[in-house]
């Protein structure tokens, strides 16, 4: 007879669990806060319109979440940087001002993206609000600034990770599943192709919500075991050059660095107080974020169906957090900029090329299809001269059938032509590659200005100049109009 064994009464109460931050669904929000001068680590917790300090918090359903300890190598080493606790900051205005006033004091940038750098920091701390969002970048050669600005930035944006070119992508991948902070990326022209690829899939996942990454790991029992990282979230780049990738590209708010002489009085080394300043802002920020993220929510009305739905995706929950209407024109007028860069691009492409090749024959004709070989014809003689490559029929007739997606078919003369059930795809295609706004932008209606508003290099908006400061002297800075 085997004897029984008498079982010992489970413990029911769940392990601790380390937490960096936890939003629940009645309202409670759990943030990690950290005091380096006392090397400790505890919660800042919403409940009911108010804040207290927090060891530690357990919910109803019995779980259990103890904040990240102090000796965490990533908080320790300041890889991620925390508030110490939440500030108050006044009013919104109040909070824009000071945020303007440490990135001018630290920073050459142009009026501009001085302001949409402000508001993407106070973006970053409610960004879990929004479904999509944009990245924010810096271009330019070394010397232009580029680290300045992810440094000083950087520092006031949602638990901040610093990482570089040199920084392992597996790391990254495991640092923002568990932080879900904003992603810095310094000097982010990684040229291993793996590195590349890698951090390709963090930026072209990590700008909507929903999409991990899926990695590969072994588990104890040596059994593949697929787990997804979560990547969404605010990221702050800087590079040298371009992303070969044209929607990577399109994701991204960029400034150019290094085009005029740096202003005298930006410091050539960041003194003592920048740390001070950046922790007081993100305490202030923590409240802000307290205050608001039950309540920001992509705001519709504002879109704008003069540019594409990209920069609409990409601009939207940027402009929702803004309730001033002139800096949300600041916005407008940018994100229209950029449209019609980006139709400039498109159209310098080959497939613009080739779409006004295919625009013009169809105008010059009555023909209800076009020969790929007679497209071929005339667009060797207009910009043949401009390819060092053979430029071929079959070429082009692939770009035709991969790039501008018109089907082609084989007539009964034995060539390839686009059927005329393909021509009326060509209006949306001639709307894409900017073909036919480019066209009335160059000759303009009599009376009308050439750009009309859209590209207007100044704003003298009042209200605008109000989101200004005044510094410490006393002088008027207010007006940051676009210059």
């Amino acid at each position: 007879m085997t004897p029984t064994v008498s079982q010992k009464p489970r413990n029911k109460e769940r392990r601790p669990t380390p937490t960096v931050s936890a939003v629940f669904s009645d309202g409670k929000i759990l943030e990690l806060i950290y005091d380096a001068e006392k090397k400790r680590s505890s919660f800042a917790l919403w409940e009911d319109g108010a804040w207290r300090t927090a060891e530690s918090h357990r919910t109803e359903t019995g779980e259990w979440f103890v904040p990240y300890s102090p000796w965490n190598n990533l908080i320790k080493n300041q890889v991620v940087h925390l508030p110490q606790q939440p500030e108050e900051y006044g009013t919104e205005d109040d909070l824009i001002r000071a945020i303007r006033h440490f990135i001018r004091t630290y920073v050459d940038i142009s009026p501009r993206f001085e302001l949409i750098a402000s508001y993407y920091a106070l973006f970053s701390w409610v960004y879990d609000g929004f479904n999509e969002l944009p990245y924010l970048r810096v271009r330019g050669d070394y010397g232009s600034g580029k680290t300045r600005f992810l440094l000083t930035v950087g520092s006031i944006c949602y638990k901040p990770i610093f990482a570089s070119g040199a920084t392992s992508t597996s790391a990254m991948f495991r640092i923002l599943d568990v932080f879900r902070g904003t992603l810095i990326i310094d000097e982010a022209d990684f040229r291993n192709s793996d590195e590349m690829s890698d951090v390709t899939k963090i930026l072209n996942c990590g700008f909507v919500k929903g999409l991990p990454v899926l990695r590969t790991e072994v588990s104890q029992n040596r059994e593949f075991n697929p787990r997804a990282f979560q990547v969404f979230g605010p990221k702050l780049v800087a590079t040298r050059g371009y992303y070969q990738d044209r929607g990577l590209e399109s994701r991204h708010i960029t400034e150019e660095m290094g085009g005029e002489r740096l202003r005298r009085d930006i410091p050539i080394n960041l003194p003592a107080s920048h740390k001070d300043e950046a922790l007081r802002l993100r305490n202030q920020l923590l409240l802000y974020r307290f205050r608001n993220l039950h309540t920001v929510q992509p705001d519709t009305a504002l879109v704008d169906p003069a540019i594409e739905p990209r920069l609409n995706q990409i601009f939207i929950p940027l402009m929702s957090i803004v309730s001033r209407e002139s800096v949300r024109q600041e916005f407008r007028l940018l994100a229209r900029q950029y449209h019609k860069e980006l139709l400039v691009d498109r159209s310098m492409a080959i497939e613009g090329q080739l779409l006004e090749v295919i625009r013009d024959m169809v105008r010059a004709s009555e023909r209800t299809q076009l020969s790929i070989k007679e497209i071929s014809r005339v667009f060797i003689e207009t910009y043949g001269a401009e390819y060092e490559r053979s430029v071929t029929p079959k070429w082009l007739g692939g770009i035709i059938r991969r790039k501008l997606r018109l089907k082609t078919q084989k007539s009964s003369h034995g060539v390839f032509v686009i059927p005329p059930d393909e021509i009326p795809k060509l209006k949306r295609l001639y709307e894409r590659y900017g073909i036919e706004e480019l066209e009335r932008q160059e000759r303009p209606e009599e009376g009308s200005e050439k750009d009309g508003n859209i590209l207007s290099p100044r704003s003298d908006n009042a209200d605008v100049a109000d989101v200004g400061y005044t510094d410490e002297e006393g002088a008027d800075t207010a007006d940051l109009s676009v210059k």
